[in-house]
């Protein structure tokens, strides 16, 4: 178990109308420098067909896409200990500050990638937005029980709020 302190800023602008949170970035994702970053998550690929778009392959293209379509993603957690990118592991969680976020951005609606960040948002962050939150399924590779078809049909739930 190793203590991870995250190491991405939030994205967004004052055009955010959605705010998409998972709980602390991989292994993979903290070593390609940007969100959703393993190869095999299915995050990029199911935004890009629910907004029919090209499929954004790099760090640039993908924080244009979030831009072009009013997304602001970050994760709930600031640190924790954890293994690997197991989110059933997670232990001290230090909860991330989404006032910035909210100050500055007419959030609609705030959604989970997954049940884990979902709990920690509605233990930690809730309490000060007062916002809840809608849970998708969790993009990650180890989430193979939901289907790509299910998976798109979910994150569809995205475009009434945008």
């Amino acid at each position: 178990m190793a203590v991870v302190e995250h190491i991405f800023k939030p994205v967004y602008d004052e055009n955010s109308r959605v705010l998409i949170l998972g709980t602390m970035p991989s292994p993979k994702s903290r070593k390609n420098g940007f969100y959703y970053g393993h190869p095999q998550n299915r995050f990029w690929p199911v935004l890009a067909d629910i907004f029919h778009e090209e499929l954004p392959l790099t760090n640039e293209d993908r924080l244009a896409f979030l831009h072009r379509h009013h997304i602001a993603l970050w994760d709930v957690l600031k640190s924790c200990d954890i293994e690997g990118a197991s989110d059933a592991s997670i232990k001290n969680p230090i909860p991330n500050d989404l006032s910035m976020i909210l100050k500055q951005a007419p959030i609609h609606a705030v959604f989970t990638t997954g049940k884990k960040a979902a709990e920690f948002y509605t233990k930690f962050c809730y309490p000060k937005t007062n916002i809840p939150c809608i849970v998708l399924p969790s993009p990650s590779p180890a989430n193979r029980r939901i289907k790509d078809e299910e998976l798109k049909t979910q994150y569809q739930e995205i475009l009434k709020y945008i």
